[in-house]
């Protein structure tokens, strides 16, 4: 695998790596807290599981809100600034989480998060396209992927006895992972923003190949949304990431309070999805680029689906565990083709608003699933939340397949450059 991997990478150039390596520190850091996040505020809280939710869906909330500044921004001021501001935000406000002690504060940090988190995420997606050839992205996103779940395959790990010592150290050394990384993408990357050029040589390229009117100057995401078969794929990926975000924010609460499943234990389980990604995701990514994109989605969610669904069948740490296994094979499928597709349909002068659009899907899964798994749980039985992923990953699969005709005849749908 290490020699498919270094021959299939060949060539990326010098920077990429840098934000491989950079993204590893990061990833260990963020491993450490999310999955554990939702039990460390429902025991200072003592407030039901939709309110914890509820913060959640603020923090989405907030993320789409911030959307419609974060990609015009990283279109128009660059790349590394965004992400440098991303990060060092995130960085104070993990820190100041280990002091939060009452629901007011949590949720205005949980807003701010949401608010700075796509700095980050919409500014790296962006310089990968800029730096990476279309045909290569898939590739390049599936290898960012397995660098970021090997840092969640040992964050959770270790995640899971320090917060049997304390739950504040966690915060702190997610916060300095944070600023470390502001450290060397400060010293460490340049700038990618590609020049515009002048609006009467920009063309838009029409979903039937036909020539477009030329593309006037745009700061916001007007042409973008006015993009309907990218933005129906956004909603569907919406749809498809639901079952993920209930896994990854939910199951923990779950078996814990329902089957007596320790963090200790429960953290092998995320560690198992990040090891998961670590081993297969590039031979699974270099085996389904031989297929249409949106075909290898839907089979995805699929997987998705079944995942989500068989956690209602599990009754402790070996079912949930083998649920994760296969939800995990969907997330092989669906995250770097999902991103691959959406930077290829994006015009270069766009990337920013496109990946933000595109970044939104999850954001809104996991602002969303959350909430409404919270309310079943509440309100119904705790065993609806995964009947809900069920449907939800199913609905989305024949989304794909429907919209695959659509996308079929488009420039850049299967990474190639518009005429």
């Amino acid at each position: 695998m290490i020699t498919r991997i270094r021959s299939s990478t060949a060539g990326y150039p010098r920077q990429f790596w840098v934000l491989v390596w950079v993204l590893l520190v990061n990833s260990v850091g963020g491993g450490m807290v999310w999955p554990f996040l939702t039990i460390f505020m429902r025991q200072q809280l003592g407030v039901p599981l939709t309110t914890v939710t509820l913060l959640f869906t603020l923090n989405s909330a907030a993320g789409l809100a911030a959307m419609s500044v974060v990609g015009p921004s990283v279109d128009r001021f660059g790349r590394r600034f965004a992400m440098i501001l991303g990060l060092v935000a995130g960085g104070s406000i993990l820190f100041a989480m280990s002091a939060a002690r009452t629901l007011p504060v949590w949720a205005l940090l949980m807003l701010l998060q949401g608010v700075f988190s796509p700095f980050y995420r919409v500014g790296s997606d962006a310089m990968v396209a800029d730096l990476i050839p279309p045909a290569r992205r898939a590739g390049a996103y599936a290898l960012l992927r397995m660098i970021n779940n090997l840092g969640i395959a040992i964050g959770p790990a270790i995640g899971g006895f320090v917060t049997g010592v304390s739950y504040s150290l966690v915060f702190y050394i997610a916060a300095a992972a944070n600023l470390f990384f502001v450290t060397l993408i400060a010293l460490f990357v340049r700038e990618t923003l590609p020049r515009r050029a002048p609006p009467a040589l920009q063309e838009a390229s029409a979903g039937d190949g036909s020539r477009a009117e030329p593309r006037q100057a745009d700061r916001g995401y007007g042409s973008v949304l006015r993009d309907r078969p990218f933005v129906t794929l956004c909603g569907v990926f919406v749809l498809a990431t639901i079952p993920a975000s209930i896994m990854m924010m939910l199951l923990a609460v779950y078996a814990k309070e329902n089957f007596g499943v320790p963090e200790s234990q429960y953290g092998f389980i995320m560690t198992t999805n990040a090891v998961m990604v670590v081993l297969f995701q590039y031979a699974v990514t270099r085996r389904s680029q031989g297929y249409p994109p949106l075909r290898v989605l839907a089979l995805g969610s699929l997987f998705y689906a079944v995942g989500a669904g068989s956690v209602a069948l599990g009754a402790g740490f070996w079912g949930f565990w083998l649920s994760m296994v296969i939800l995990t094979i969907g997330e092989l499928l669906i995250a770097p083709t999902g991103t691959a597709v959406a930077a290829n349909l994006a015009p270069a002068d766009m990337r920013g608003r496109y990946m933000g659009l595109y970044g939104i899907t999850w954001g809104v899964s996991f602002g969303i699933g959350p909430l409404i798994g919270g309310y079943l749980n509440d309100n119904v039985a705790p065993v609806a939340i995964w009947i809900f992923g069920l449907v939800a990953g199913l609905v989305a699969a024949a989304g794909f397949l429907l919209l695959s005709r659509k996308l079929a005849g488009r420039a850049g749908y299967a990474g190639r450059e518009a005429a």
